[in-house]
Parts: C-alpha cells; sequence; structure tokens
C-alpha cells in the first residue's frame, strides 16, 4: 500500500523540527486524522456516506490502518532523514581580516554608550593610532569636539532602529610639531552604522568607517575653485558693465555742459543740433543697457512669464528687418529676407519672439562689414519653426564660440573692441529661446561669417516641460555661405552623435 502524499509531507516536518519519533508521530498522525486522497487509492469502508460528501470524497483513516501504514512511514523516514541539510560554508576569521584589509575600511563594535567592543580591520592604515587607544572610550575621545554630539546620536539612532545610519565626521589621528604646540592632524570618516541585532541587547551598533579625507580635500578644491571663477565673473561683469555705461554717461554729461555754458556753446545751430543728438543717442543706450539687464536677471531669477498667443511669422520678420533697415542701408549691406507663402501661425511669446529676431538681426548687421550681405530665413519643419540669420561678416574664432551666450562676452572682446554693444544680445537670446523650449546652433568661421539657428516649438504651450532658463548653444566651428538651414541641422545632429 502507497504512502499518501500529505502523510509524507507532515512526516518530513517533524523530522526536521526534531520529532522523529514513531510512536509519537503515529499519535500526532491518529489525533490530526490524516485523510486519504479518493484518487491516491481504495478508500476503506467508512460508515457514514453523508460525512463522506461533506469532505468531498475524503475519507477519514482508521485508526486499523495506521498499524499496517507503519512499514511504509517507518521506510519514508528513513528516507526523509537521509536528506541532509547543506550549511553554508563558513568563511574563517582571517578571511574576514583579509576582506577589511582588502577593502580598507574598519568596523567597529560599539555599545549603546558609543564604547567600542571590538575592531576589525587594518585600523593603522586608516587611523594611525593602536588598537588600544580606540578601546572603550578612546575612539571617543579622539573624534572632534564638534562631531561628538553627531556620533553619540547615531549610535543612538542606529541601536534602536532598523535602518542605517550616515554621518561624516572627524578624528585626530595625529598631532605636528610647532614648537610650542603640537597642532592636531583631523581624518574625514564616512560613518555607516546600523544595530547589531535583537540577540545581542548590550550590544548597539556596528559602524563601518571609510577614510574621506582626500575626497573632501578635492571637494573643497573644486568649491574654491568655483568661488574664484564666480569672483572673476564678477569682475569681468563690473568691468564691461562699467564700460558700458560710462561712455555714454561721460558723452552725455560733456556735451550737456557745453550746451549749458554760455560761453562754450557753438553758435552754430546746426553744431547745437549735432550735439543734442549725440546726448539722445547716448540716453537711448543707456536705457537699452538697463532694460537687457533687467530682461538677464529676469530670465535667470525664473519671474520672465511668457504670454502665449497666436501670431504671424513674417509679418513679425517683416517688422524686425524695417527696425534694422536702416543701419544696414548705411553701410550698404544687403539685408535678405525668405519667407514661403502660406506660413500658418504659431503660438508664443510675440514680444520675446520679437526681441529674439531683432537681436539676432542686430549682431549680424553690427559684425557685418560694408558692402556685405545679411540673411534670415524663417520655415515650419513638423512641429518646429526654423529661423535661421546669417552674415558674411567677420566671423567668430574656434576658441570663442565655448563662451558665445555668457553675458558681456563678445568675440574680440576687448574694453577697445571697435563693434559696439553691451554683449547681452545673444545671452537674452538664449533665454527667451530656453523659456520657449527651444534650441540653438552656431556655425562660424573667422572671415567667412556665422549663421544663428534657432528653433522653436510651433506651441510653446505644448513643451512647457522643456522650457528652462537658458537654452544650450550648440557649435560648430567651420561655416561656409549657403550650410544654413537644413545643412547646418544635420551638421548638429551628427556633431551630437560623434
Amino acid at each position: 500500500m502507497g504512502l499518501p502524499s500529505n502523510l509524507e509531507a507532515l512526516i518530513a516536518r517533524f523530522i526536521h523540527a526534531g520529532a522523529a519519533r514513531l510512536p509519537r508521530a503515529s499519535r500526532l498522525i491518529e489525533s490530526d486524522r490524516l485523510e486519504w486522497e479518493a484518487a491516491e487509492g481504495p478508500a476503506p469502508a467508512h460508515p457514514s456516506p453523508a460525512r463522506d460528501r461533506e469532505r468531498g470524497g475524503m475519507r477519514p483513516l482508521p485508526l486499523s490502518l495506521l498499524t499496517l501504514a507503519r512499514a511504509p512511514v517507518k521506510a519514508a523516514m528513513r528516507r526523509l532523514r537521509g536528506q541532509r541539510r547543506v550549511a553554508p560554508a563558513q568563511l574563517p576569521a582571517t578571511g574576514f581580516t583579509g576582506l577589511h584589509e582588502s577593502v580598507g575600511d574598519v568596523v567597529l563594535l560599539h555599545d549603546r554608550a558609543g564604547a567600542v567592543l571590538s575592531i576589525a580591520g587594518n585600523r593603522k592604515s586608516l587611523f594611525g593610532l593602536p588598537a588600544a587607544d580606540l578601546m572603550g572610550r578612546g575612539f571617543f575621545e579622539h573624534v572632534h569636539v564638534a562631531d561628538r554630539p553627531i556620533f553619540l546620536k547615531a549610535i543612538g539612532e542606529a541601536s534602536f532602529s532598523d535602518a542605517p545610519v550616515n554621518v561624516a565626521l572627524r578624528l585626530r589621528a595625529s598631532s605636528l610639531d610647532r614648537g610650542d604646540y603640537a597642532e592636531p592632524v583631523f581624518l574625514w570618516l564616512d560613518m555607516r552604522a546600523r544595530r547589531c541585532g535583537r540577540k545581542l541587547p548590550e550590544r548597539g551598533a556596528v559602524a563601518i568607517f571609510r577614510n574621506v579625507t582626500e575626497l573632501n580635500w578635492s571637494q573643497d578644491a573644486l568649491v574654491s575653485a568655483r568661488a574664484a571663477a564666480t569672483d572673476l565673473s564678477k569682475d569681468h561683469f563690473l568691468a564691461n558693465v562699467s564700460h558700458e555705461l560710462r561712455t555714454p554717461l561721460n558723452a552725455i554729461i560733456g556735451f550737456s555742459e557745453i550746451l549749458g555754458d554760455a560761453e562754450q556753446i557753438p553758435r552754430d545751430p546746426a553744431k547745437q543740433r549735432e550735439y543734442a543728438a549725440i546726448i539722445h543717442r547716448s540716453g537711448q543706450h543707456l536705457l537699452s543697457v538697463v532694460n537687457s539687464i533687467l530682461d538677464l536677471s529676469k530670465i535667470h531669477s525664473g519671474s520672465f512669464d511668457l504670454s502665449p498667443s497666436h501670431f504671424g511669422v513674417a509679418p513679425l520678420v517683416e517688422i524686425c528687418c524695417d527696425m534694422v533697415k536702416l543701419e544696414a542701408q548705411e553701410r550698404h549691406i544687403a539685408l535678405k529676407r525668405f519667407c514661403p507663402e502660406g506660413l500658418p501661425e504659431v503660438v508664443g511669446d510675440k514680444r520675446a519672439c520679437k526681441q529674439i529676431v531683432i537681436n539676432l538681426l542686430s549682431n549680424a548687421v553690427k559684425f557685418t562689414p560694408a558692402h556685405g550681405e545679411v540673411s534670415i530665413s524663417v520655415r515650419i519643419e513638423d512641429d518646429t519653426l526654423l529661423i535661421s540669420v546669417a552674415d558674411s561678416g567677420v566671423g567668430i574664432n574656434e576658441q570663442d564660440l565655448a563662451r558665445l551666450g555668457n553675458p558681456f562676452f563678445q568675440a574680440r572682446g576687448a574694453l577697445d573692441r571697435p563693434f559696439e554693444g553691451t554683449g547681452l544680445g545673444l545671452s537674452i537670446v538664449s533665454g527667451l529661446v530656453g523659456l520657449h523650449g527651444g534650441s540653438i546652433a552656431v556655425a562660424s568661421e573667422p572671415d567667412q561669417g556665422t549663421c544663428v539657428l534657432v528653433r522653436l516649438p510651433v506651441d510653446c504651450r505644448a513643451d512647457v516641460a522643456k522650457a528652462r532658463p537658458s537654452a544650450e548653444i550648440e557649435t560648430i566651428a567651420r561655416y561656409r555661405r549657403g550650410d544654413e538651414e537644413h545643412d547646418l541641422v544635420q551638421k548638429v545632429m551628427v556633431k551630437k552623435i560623434a
């Protein structure tokens, strides 16, 4: 007669629990009233068919059959006893020591008061201290006075919590002889502590320490370098903005004094009007500088709010071209525009888009010599508006391309530069394009010209998640007339892939 699977499972459970004696197992089997599966063999007679139906065809095992089942029970028990559990291999103590020394960490076992109970790891290479100086309260006494509350709090939290606790603290490892006094030398340690376990109530926490002194020094050096770069940027900013403000102010003050002095005022009315025009232009330049600084400040601070609306791109380009047409005509610069017919309306901040186009056209005209050419073309590709402004001007050196978009930066940006301007135009363009969720690409080469390609979403409301204070400017140190539009887009894509 075969042994049912549920009976064998029960026997296995008791064997693993240490209850392997057959009489006890028989009593438990009888008390549990193990049942046969109807499909496993012929069911013995039972006086209660109704109860059989209630049990779904399951019949209780009569006590008389337990004696017949002893042989298979004994065989099953012998088979289950032979299935030995394989204990995991234990790593010897020397293995733990080698592991800690190779990793470079030190493991300390602390009680709940922070005293050290045991040490594992290469403590001399990490702390430079003998074990006797770290045992008990020794480690705590070497912790920096300002970091001792942090250390005790970490041990306390780790001793009563299942979550690990991470802190950074300083440890006095040695001292330098300065003659009259000994200057302590502290190491920065990264401490990770957690509870030892509920079975060891007298022990508080085990902590792993790692020396991060060099990492902290590197971070401090990086912070210092960034602070120095920030200070240098501020110095450049002040130098440039003072130049941009001082020059027109000197003109305003000087010519206004001449016009206000009866002895110095020229008798020729045409000369007087010329001086008044210089004062007016200087005032307009000052206003432009102040407005540009305010706009840039609003963009970087996040307080420049876009006002999306529907507007036509072609009329906007016409207005912007008319605004720079006079300067271009005075310098005999050909101003060309290419707008396909039937260009649909876009959704964006019209004032911001107008400023983008004006700044790009103004830069192109400013850096293009006489009898040169400036062109602007717009088109829509998928869901993107492409605005391309190209010129045959002086171009930009490769080393200056990386600095494009920095406030007050101009190629050939010395204070005696031959070109007027604040150097804020492209910075503002970068900010406004970023707020629209667009991108900028610049291709330029000295004496060949420059092409700026701006990509804006047709509907800026759909790309709110892509909005940022400043758009990254992709640069290409090569340009030939005719590379604008699609060819420039392809070059930017190839550069990104490379």
